[in-house]
């Protein structure tokens, strides 16, 4: 019996190829995100640390950050978790992830650690905040401290409106990580050093990014978070000429 179609073995061939390349593109992009504009912050001695300061060619001076610096268990964790558009009372997929990241970034040798749910009702009735909160008790079983930020409808404004709350928060040994996905995360970073670089020092990365997760979620998610930070960059390049 003759098969009536078949596809060439080139032809397969190629197509895992071209699969393979972009598996590989989308995961790189969003591991480099996740490592970028980090602080430089030593929770264990309270100091600067050794890290490199270098930048992307073309980023604005005020988002000069160092790199990685992993939690020590004398340090104490905020963790701020950016919520999304959510229309209805129960937590969108999106929302469901940035919580789920947000309860793995969570080092249980740290000494303490605080979640600040951020977001207010951008598209529903509900602020995002309180179900993020929500999601995170009654479905995924976190029974530690958390907070609620709920007046944001941006990003910038998700981080304006954290900082009040990490400055009560703050001690000496403390360290901030800002949980989305990879690339957002980085636009919130970028936006915390140019409010306040002080703060900036003491980021280190969230656990949003793991490898092969959401893998056909991701090459889309990589190329809209790569443009809106390119757009970020040149924003931040302007504001450097002018100042």
């Amino acid at each position: 019996m003759r098969v009536p179609f078949s596809i060439p073995t080139r032809v397969l061939v190629t197509a895992g190829a071209v699969l393979a390349g972009v598996f590989a593109f989308a995961e790189a992009a969003h591991w480099r995100s996740s490592h970028r504009r980090l602080g430089d912050f030593d929770p264990a001695h309270g100091r600067r640390s050794r890290s490199d300061h270098r930048t992307r060619l073309g980023a604005a001076p005020s988002s000069r950050l160092g790199s990685e610096t992993l939690t020590s268990a004398d340090s104490d964790q905020i963790i701020v978790v950016l919520g999304y558009a959510n229309r209805g009372e129960r937590p969108n997929g999106i929302n469901r992830f940035r919580v789920s990241a947000g309860l793995r970034t969570i080092d249980p040798t740290a000494r303490s650690s605080l979640l600040i749910f951020c977001g207010g009702a951008v598209t529903g009735r509900t602020p995002e905040a309180l179900i993020l909160e929500r999601f995170a008790r009654e479905e995924l079983g976190f029974t530690g401290r958390s907070l609620v930020e709920t007046q944001s409808t941006t990003t910038w404004e998700n981080i304006a409106n954290a900082i009040p709350i990490i400055d009560r928060e703050l001690t000496p040994a403390a360290t901030i990580s800002i949980v989305s996905n990879s690339h957002h995360a980085e636009k919130a970073r970028d936006h915390l050093c140019q409010m306040r670089p002080d703060l900036a020092r003491r980021l280190v990365r969230g656990g949003d990014f793991r490898f092969g997760e959401h893998p056909l979620i991701k090459p889309i998610a990589a190329v809209r978070g790569l443009i809106a930070l390119k757009a970020l960059d040149r924003e931040n390049a302007r504001q450097a000429l002018r100042s």
